[in-house]
């Protein structure tokens, strides 16, 4: 029997509550009625009766219950996704509406890595900070694009810097800012520091501190070894840790690999120097990702429009 369709005007959008929505997205978050009930300042049976009211209008079963709690149905899944969005959209234009009324104020999530942390990302807040003191940057890491982007898509954050993945996903925008190439870096007490006609050859015995080789940057750097006809040299540490690099590097010990933006932007502060040695490979670009048809806060733009600025120089550099 063919299932008569929901007429938004006479059913749905008379009927249909923000709050009920609200009310089923966080049963579904805590996976019970009644600790959604405790989280909500509400009585079980309110919760109860609002899920009822939706299930009543949409004339499908939202949750399956069982001892063990509650899950969403495929029905309550796909309304559930369409909330979320929904109500992401309401905060930004909340945070619209208060920017209008205090321009200098505001909030910003950016989800990026700990290399980007060190770098790019200080020498665009630092400007903002300046000229909007009030507005606040959450700034969150994660390890890899693939975590990033979940984020992004899970409206965790509002935007990524970072490395990008080219082509960019269908549900994605995607912004160059910059070509970001790897560079060979010492601690400034390293004997290598300031001698010239380097290849990376001559360093192949020297400490190394290298990245996992299950990284992006790590299949880069054993790509680079690779395409000269070298093994991967001496390694002393493996790791991901800026922090944990920038310590040894600065005993004049080690050779470590940094992108060119972090050596820009915090080269004094970190005590390291560049080695001239050219890297026959390429990382991907760094530049800023969005979701695709999600409206942009004003402080979003604002950072974006920043962040084209600071990298200006770096990108007409040679």
């Amino acid at each position: 029997m063919k299932r008569a369709g929901l007429d938004w005007e006479s059913r749905i959008g008379r009927r249909f509550k923000l709050r009920d929505l609200y009310i089923l997205l966080t049963t579904v978050q805590w996976g019970s009625m009644a600790k959604a009930a405790a989280h909500l300042g509400m009585s079980q049976p309110a919760v109860s009766e609002a899920i009822a009211d939706l299930e009543h209008t949409f004339r499908v079963r939202l949750l399956d219950r069982s001892s063990r709690g509650v899950e969403p149905t495929v029905y309550g899944r796909a309304l559930i996704k369409r909330g979320v969005a929904a109500f992401d959209e309401l905060r930004q234009g909340v945070k619209e509406i208060e920017f209008l009324t205090d321009p200098t104020a505001g909030e910003l999530r950016i989800g990026t890595t700990e290399t980007m942390s060190a770098g790019l990302i200080p020498a665009v807040i630092e400007p903002l900070s300046e000229q909007y003191p009030a507005v606040v940057f959450h700034v969150s890491q994660a390890p890899g694009v693939a975590q990033q982007y979940r984020d992004l898509r899970e409206r965790n954050v509002e935007l990524v810097l970072g490395r990008m993945v080219t082509p960019a996903d269908e549900d994605l925008d995607a912004e160059v800012l910059i070509e970001d190439p790897l560079c060979i870096i010492a601690g400034v007490q390293n004997p290598w520091v300031g001698r010239q006609g380097i290849e990376l050859a001559d360093l192949v015995g020297e400490r190394w501190i290298l990245p996992q080789p299950d990284s992006v940057v790590g299949s880069l750097v054993a790509g680079a070894f690779r395409a000269l006809g070298l093994g991967l040299p001496r390694t002393a540490v493996v790791s991901n840790s800026l922090q944990l690099e920038n310590a040894l590097l600065a005993s004049g010990r080690y050779l470590g690999f940094f992108p060119a933006s972090l050596i820009r932007f915090s080269e004094k502060r970190l005590m390291v120097a560049e080695l001239p040695v050219k890297l026959p490979v390429q990382p991907p670009p760094v530049g800023i990702v969005t979701l695709k048809n999600r409206t942009i806060s004003p402080v979003a733009r604002l950072f974006i429009d920043c962040a084209r600025a600071v990298v200006k120089p770096l990108a007409n550099s040679p």
